[in-house]
């Protein structure tokens, strides 16, 4: 049995990077500035199945400094390590991409940080061809508070909620109910047609319920993405005859380029839910990879360090119901995508190592060399499952 699965913590950076301070990002450590605020706090972060594995070793590695309150030094189970990006971005779908053997390196068009961040000329045509009232936000935002203010206004006067962020992104969010899902779907597809000549690498569709004030986004995100520039570790795998099984976001984030089945979930852990059950049919030569987007979502870009704290402890009390599921000749490994530091001032991104923790029945503890390039990842799961090589990236194991 051959099967292979991607954890990915949507967000969970492990130090700046080397040229971390072209992006504004110097000293920035998701990991080690959340065990350190823990421990200011008097409540020490306790992981016990990550620390085991070796992520405090690798953030160690990464960083230089050994976070907060994680003491194991040696005895680790997991090949654990720490890789740099090559990509040009800190964004998502650089991150994922480049995981998956196809870094990124052209430059996405991004929307300035102004008011209006979008051109007129863009909005005028994207209302004329969709015929909405007009548009509320046009700014830079985080998405759950954006929706709370101008929620209101919204379902009163009908005008979809426009905004974007760190990412090369254009976001449109209304309400399921007054404003209709299948009406936000439409004028999304609108809008990804007319970014195309701005480069940019998605639009999202951000549906809320509630009112008064009181919203909530829902499970029915959808991401409208441009497809990779170059085939992926999924395609390798698909090509091949393996599954490829994408948890969450992680379809959209590659425009479904690769992915044979589609599993959604509204949280982290109704996403880890689904992840047990696949673990116990995914067939052999498969590859199953979930995207932990609450880390980056609710926690990280609303700069909410007690959350982000709560959710790490979550997960990790969850991992031995995953492990003891696995069977003999899977390998599993632990990653991010980039950081984004919950103390770091503003709501964006940051350029930071990702970890790299491989674990499964038949693998060797031992410390990895800090890869160049997140596509030693996939190079690594490519070379487990036996399909094509990825054109970026050394096998690690």
């Amino acid at each position: 049995m051959s099967r292979a699965f991607i954890l990915l913590l949507d967000s969970f950076g492990l130090g700046a990077l080397p040229d971390a301070d072209k992006y504004g990002d110097t000293g920035a450590n998701t990991f080690g500035h959340i065990a350190a605020w823990a421990a200011k706090e008097g409540k020490p972060m306790a992981l016990p199945n990550l620390e085991r594995l070796g992520l405090a070793a690798a953030a160690h590695k990464a960083s230089g400094e050994w976070a907060a309150g994680f003491n194991q030094r040696d005895g680790f189970t997991g090949a654990w390590g720490a890789a740099r990006e090559q990509s040009t971005g800190k964004d998502t779908q650089s991150g994922h991409w480049e995981i998956a053997g196809v870094p990124v390196l052209f430059d996405w068009g991004y929307f300035p940080k102004t008011v209006p961040s979008f051109p007129q000329e863009l909005t005028d045509k994207l209302q004329e061809i969709t015929g909405v009232a007009g548009w509320l936000g046009n700014c830079h935002a985080s998405g759950t508070t954006i929706i709370n203010e101008l929620g209101d206004e919204h379902v009163a006067s009908g005008k979809p909620i426009l905004y974007t962020s760190a990412d090369s992104v254009l976001q449109i969010a209304a309400h399921e109910e007054h404003f209709g899902l299948e009406r936000l779907y439409e004028v999304c597809e609108a809008a990804y047609e007319l970014v195309k000549p701005y480069n940019i690498g998605r639009v999202i569709a951000r549906p809320f319920t509630g009112a008064n004030g009181d919203y909530k986004r829902t499970a029915n995100r959808h991401d409208y993405a441009v497809p990779p520039t170059a085939p992926t570790l999924l395609d390798h795998v698909k090509d091949a005859g393996g599954e490829v099984i994408a948890l969450g976001k992680i379809s959209d984030i590659f425009a479904g380029q690769g992915v044979t089945r589609l599993i959604k979930g509204p949280d982290n852990m109704a996403l880890f839910d689904r992840l047990v059950e696949v673990a116990d049919d995914a067939p052999e030569k498969s590859l199953t990879f979930v995207n932990f987007v609450d880390f980056d979502m609710h926690f990280g870009h609303r700069r909410d360090v007690a959350g982000y704290s709560n959710a790490l402890h979550e997960l990790d009390a969850r991992l031995p119901e995953f492990m003891a599921k696995l069977k003999d000749g899977d390998l599993v490994v632990i990653t991010a995508d980039h950081g984004c530091d919950p103390t770091a001032p503003g709501s964006d991104h940051t350029r930071e190592h990702i970890p790299m923790i491989f674990f499964g029945p038949n693998v060797k503890a031992q410390e990895l060399p800090t890869a160049s390039t997140f596509s030693d990842i996939g190079a690594t799961l490519a070379k487990h499952l036996g399909v094509k090589p990825l054109s970026n990236g050394t096998a690690l194991l």
